[in-house]
């Protein structure tokens, strides 16, 4: 599995809001310029690790952006690109991830699920995302708000099976109820636990939690990723071709390959059911991509009928 990093951003002021006890929430402190710092990363396992670090640490917070010039670090601005009125240079750029941190804010809470029970809480927000999302792994943190503010208040951390640019993910995350601010290169990921000045106190004691589930999650290749061009046949992604499907499953890496094709599946299902295709067209399209990238072939033709009868 190739790796991947987080840019780090430190500064010389408060990153954490700070709770006070009458219960106004202080906002974080106007940051000018930062340190930054790449921090590699091999999986979600090393992400929730760096996370735990990073929620005792108030002066620091993340990036999705990667650092544009490596003599430049210290006390500098985020800059996307070179600000033409001081001739400041560009600090960060545009780099596809293979994390992704996707922030709820507000998200209605059923009344039978605690603000503490992030699971339950992260349970609700998954509902919400595309389907190769469900039943994956994350890392769920509760913001610092949650459970002071109505609704759900979180952040999940996920693992991608490629790495996926901010783009791509505002066009796939389009329809879901998730902040796209926070696929911007320089826009500040907060991961510091909030502060609590005296007789203030913490409704959420604990702020990070894991959410059990597959490792990866199956991303559709980059050409699928794109908003449609206008025109004959706009109003059709590129995300619903076969083509687009069967790349998908031969695409996906060692340990996500089975998902991948449960995927494609659901996807020929609705293909079926709109009657641009038929059930055994698609088992034969589905069969050849398994037997392509090596699934044992009774293994591959029950995920395929799971994920046409399902889809």
């Amino acid at each position: 599995m190739s790796g991947d990093a987080v840019t780090v951003v430190k500064a010389r002021s408060r990153l954490a809001k700070l709770v006070r006890a009458d219960g106004v929430i202080e906002a974080y402190d106007h940051v000018k310029t930062v340190d930054l710092v790449e921090v590699p990363i091999t999986g979600l396992d090393d992400l929730e690790q760096l996370l735990r670090l990073l929620a005792q640490r108030p002066d620091c917070c993340v990036v999705r952006g990667a650092i544009a010039d490596g003599e430049r670090t210290k006390g500098v601005r985020r800059l996307l690109h070179p600000d033409p009125d001081t001739g400041d240079a560009a600090t960060l750029r545009e780099w596809p991830r293979r994390w992704v941190a996707l922030d709820f804010d507000g998200l209605q809470r059923p009344e039978w699920i605690e603000p503490v029970d992030l699971v339950s809480c992260a349970a609700v927000a998954i509902e919400t995302l595309p389907d190769e999302f469900q039943g994956a792994r994350f890392v769920v943190q509760a913001t610092a708000s949650h459970g002071i503010k109505p609704g759900i208040r979180i952040r999940l951390w996920a693992w991608l099976s490629r790495p996926t640019s901010g783009g791509e993910l505002k066009w796939r995350l389009r329809t879901a109820p998730v902040d796209q601010s926070a696929f911007g290169a320089v826009q500040l990921i907060y991961t510091a636990s909030p502060l609590f000045s005296p007789g203030a106190k913490d409704p959420i004691p604990q702020r990070l939690e894991v959410v059990p589930g597959e490792s990866v999650v199956v991303m559709p290749p980059s050409g699928v990723l794109k908003p449609p061009r206008w025109g004959r046949q706009s109003h059709r992604s590129s995300a619903g071709t076969v083509t687009g499907l069967i790349r998908v499953v031969v695409q996906a890496e060692t340990g996500s390959r089975n998902r991948a094709l449960y995927w494609a599946s659901r996807r020929m299902a609705e293909k079926i059911a709109r009657g641009e295709m038929t059930s055994a067209q698609a088992m034969g399209l589905l069969k050849g991509a398994a037997r392509q990238i090596g699934l044992p072939m009774g293994e591959a033709v029950a995920t395929i009928a799971s994920g046409l009868k399902h889809g």
